[in-house]
């Protein structure tokens, strides 16, 4: 059981970037961004079929970033420039990337079992600290029986996504950020203060697919291979962190908000990860788990706000009749 849910905040963490992506669009540009089922998959395949023709792991995983923000980029030209729908914008770059991404990996699927990843190269630093002795030699005392392999990647996730978080952070509330924000919530009023909308949509559109591609190409590296199928639906689970981080964390300020999308993403995971551990579920059945994950997320805050809405209008009238 530890074991699976160490499994789910590890790879939670990886998601999260992608999430952080999601969000900027969704919520900051009110873009409702469907590159991202294709975006994921060009990181996976840039970053894979860079490191296979012997490019080092971090400059490949830079490069999907690259290649994430030009198709991020491409999608806010046909929306701003060509004048199409925001929503057909996206799934005309989604599908365009299907393509795209088997031009680049040459097949549908590429291992990278026999190359040197950033996590491969990772675990061989870390064994020498003797950190996971420590942390395991901990959980013994406790009693526990099953210990994690190796607490490398989930310690490295979380620094390099708080440093993408932080710098998100530190972004939006720059002057362009704000432009960007003010952008996403009232388009005419920021255009009538001289700014460029168009630009600002796409470099969000831009930064927001790269971040996406980025988690892509960190997530073909943790499994050991690159799927062209792998993105689909990715862009549920994106808006699944989102709204429910948003549900159980608030959103009153940025830092706040994007600590929740990042805490959602990690309790997706092992929600998911619990799911699956019931019988009469399978493998199969995780698009659907998201699907009333995103149902009850959003559901259950309006619930819940009519109820306090109705408790308070009861006592207000309580108090009137206590009056008279």
């Amino acid at each position: 059981m530890l074991i699976s849910l160490f499994g789910a905040v590890e790879s939670g963490v990886i998601y999260a970037i992608m999430a952080l992506g999601v969000y900027l669009t969704f919520r900051v540009l009110d873009f409702p961004d469907l590159t991202v089922d294709g975006s994921f998959v060009t990181g996976a395949a840039v970053a894979s079929i860079s490191m296979i023709n012997g490019v080092p792991p971090i400059l490949a995983t830079i490069l999907a970033a690259f290649a994430g923000f030009l198709a991020g980029c491409v999608t806010g030209v046909l929306h701003t420039k060509g004048k199409i729908n925001a929503l057909l914008s996206g799934i005309i770059m989604m599908i365009a990337l299907y393509s795209i991404n088997l031009r680049i990996m040459g097949q549908p699927t590429l291992s990278l079992l026999r190359e040197s990843t950033i996590f491969k190269q990772l675990e061989s630093i870390w064994a020498a600290t003797g950190i996971d002795t420590f942390l395991n030699g901990l959980l013994a005392m406790l009693g526990i029986e099953q210990l994690p392999g190796t607490w490398s990647i989930v310690i490295l996730m979380i620094v390099i996504t708080f440093v993408i978080k932080l710098l998100t952070d530190y972004y939006l509330k720059t002057d362009v950020g704000l432009a960007l924000r003010a952008t996403g919530d009232n388009k005419k009023m920021i255009r009538s203060l001289s700014a460029n909308t168009d630009s600002l949509i796409i470099v969000g559109v831009g930064i927001s697919n790269a971040l996406v591609a980025f988690s892509g190409a960190l997530i073909a590296q943790h499994g050991g291979f690159a799927d062209v199928g792998m993105g689909i639906g990715m862009i549920i689970i994106g808006l699944a962190s989102v709204i429910i981080g948003e549900a159980l964390f608030g959103t009153k300020t940025i830092a706040r908000t994007t600590i929740a999308v990042i805490g959602g993403a990690i309790v997706y995971r092992i929600v998911v990860t619990l799911a699956l551990r019931v019988e009469f579920l399978e493998t199969g059945d995780m698009k659907l788990i998201t699907a009333l994950l995103v149902i009850a997320a959003l559901v259950a805050p309006k619930i819940l706000s009519a109820r306090k809405e109705k408790k308070r209008r009861m006592q207000k009238r309580a108090q009137l009749k206590m009056e008279v």
